[in-house]
This record gives structure tokens, C-alpha cells and sequence, in this order.
């Protein structure tokens, strides 16, 4: 069994240079790959192109490579609490590509399946559409225009899970399995860390979500804040 094992952030990303596509794991505050983004913004490296559903918030996961303009392109669904982010789009800082977020995901899915495109209903007719091939199909007794998508090509995949094993296998769990899984599976080098690293066989196959195959190099990590984005409580 190949061991994946790798001693820490440092040098999970060691091999990430300027000018590189980044797919990176997390929904909201929740499975971000803290310590992966850490030591990008130690090492410095400049000018990503980052595929993110979120770009986190000033101070917390994407938002960190924000505030020191390690990013210059953003792919994304969802943007609405960076006010960084926000500032910099709007001085033309930043490029931003906004997507759907079953598109986004699914382009992912796309890129671990190795199909170059996909057809989907969604953004025909608006601005998403604009310079992108519309074909019609019959699909179900329906006829319809479907947008094609190419497949994401990243050259990195940085995911956060809950517990792996020193082959990659990862378990994500609860809401923390969100964009990670189909992200591990759509890097050309897919870094993984876990808050719990375990010998092989010690994780019960039948609750492994992304097996070890996508997984090129796995740590554990060292903190995690688990913020919680908004708070929403009831009157008493």
C-alpha cells in the first residue's frame, strides 16, 4: 500500500508556483483547507486562479490570500461576504467568474470523471452564456437548450476532511462534505489534510467517501477554528 504521508502544509504545497489553478474545498466557513491556505500565504506565491464555491471572509480562508493579492483570478458561486473581495472586483483588482453552483459542481465532478464538457440548462440566455456553444437536445420528451461547460483543469486540488488514513482514503463529515469530495477528485495533484490521520484499516470501507486513488499527498493539520459565518438565534 502506497503511503501518502507527507509531514505538513509546508510541504503538501511545496511544488505550488506562481500562475496556478487552484480548486479549493469548502461551502461557507465550513471544510476549508486552513492550513494548506496558511502556508500559501507564507510562501507567497502570486497571481492563482482560485475555484472556490465561496472566497471566504476578510479575515478567514480565501479571504487571507485576498488581503494579500496572491489571487488574481476568482471562479466561484457565492461571494456575498468578502468585503475584500467586494473592493477589489470593484476597482479592477480581480478578475471574477461567477457560476452556477450545480455548474461549478458538476464541472468538477466532470474533471474526476475525465469527460472534457458538460450540458447544462443553466445560465442559457443570460450573461453566463455569452461565448459558450448552446446546443438543443430532446431529453425526456422535452426540448430544450443546454449550455456546454468544459471540465475545470486544475493543477492543484486542496481539500479539508475529517479523517484519513495514511493511503488517502478521507471521510468528510456532516456539512464538511460539500465541494471536498468532488474537488478530490478533479486535481492533477490533489492535497488532502484531515483532522484525524489513521494506519490503513483502521476506517470502515463502507463510510470512506473519497478513496485514496484521487489522493496524492495527505497530512494531518494542526487547528481549526470552526467559525460559524452568521448566527442566527431565537427570541426568548
Amino acid at each position: 500500500m502506497i503511503n501518502r504521508v507527507v509531514q505538513n502544509a509546508d510541504e503538501a504545497i511545496k511544488d505550488i508556483s506562481d500562475n496556478m489553478t487552484l480548486l479549493v474545498g469548502g461551502f461557507g466557513l465550513c471544510g476549508i483547507p486552513e492550513n494548506c491556505i496558511s502556508a500559501l500565504v507564507k510562501k507567497g506565491v502570486k497571481n492563482l486562479t482560485c475555484i472556490s464555491n465561496n472566497a471566504g471572509v476578510d479575515d478567514f480562508g480565501l479571504g487571507l490570500l485576498l488581503q494579500t493579492k496572491q489571487i488574481k483570478k476568482m471562479i466561484s458561486s457565492y461571494v456575498g461576504e468578502n468585503a475584500e473581495f467586494e473592493r477589489q472586483m470593484l476597482n479592477g483588482e480581480l478578475e471574477v467568474e461567477l457560476i452556477p453552483q450545480g455548474t461549478l459542481a458538476t464541472r468538477c465532478l466532470a474533471a474526476g470523471y475525465g469527460m472534457p464538457v458538460i450540458y447544462t440548462p443553466a445560465g442559457v440566455g443570460t450573461e453566463v452564456a455569452i461565448g459558450k456553444e448552446v446546443r438543443t437536445f430532446d431529453y425526456n420528451g422535452e426540448v430544450k437548450e443546454y449550455l456546454m461547460e468544459h471540465a475545470f483543469e486544475a493543477d492543484f486540488a486542496i481539500v479539508k476532511a475529517w479523517k484519513g488514513d495514511t493511503a488517502g482514503n478521507l471521510i468528510f463529515r456532516s456539512t464538511a462534505r460539500n465541494f471536498n469530495p468532488m474537488m478530490a477528485m478533479a486535481g492533477k495533484i490533489t492535497i488532502a489534510e484531515v483532522e484525524e490521520l489513521v494506519e490503513v484499516g483502521e476506517l470502515d470501507p463502507d463510510h470512506i467517501h473519497t478513496p485514496g486513488i484521487y489522493v496524492h499527498r495527505i497530512f494531518k493539520g494542526n487547528h481549526y477554528e470552526k467559525r460559524i459565518e452568521q448566527t442566527t438565534v431565537r427570541k426568548k
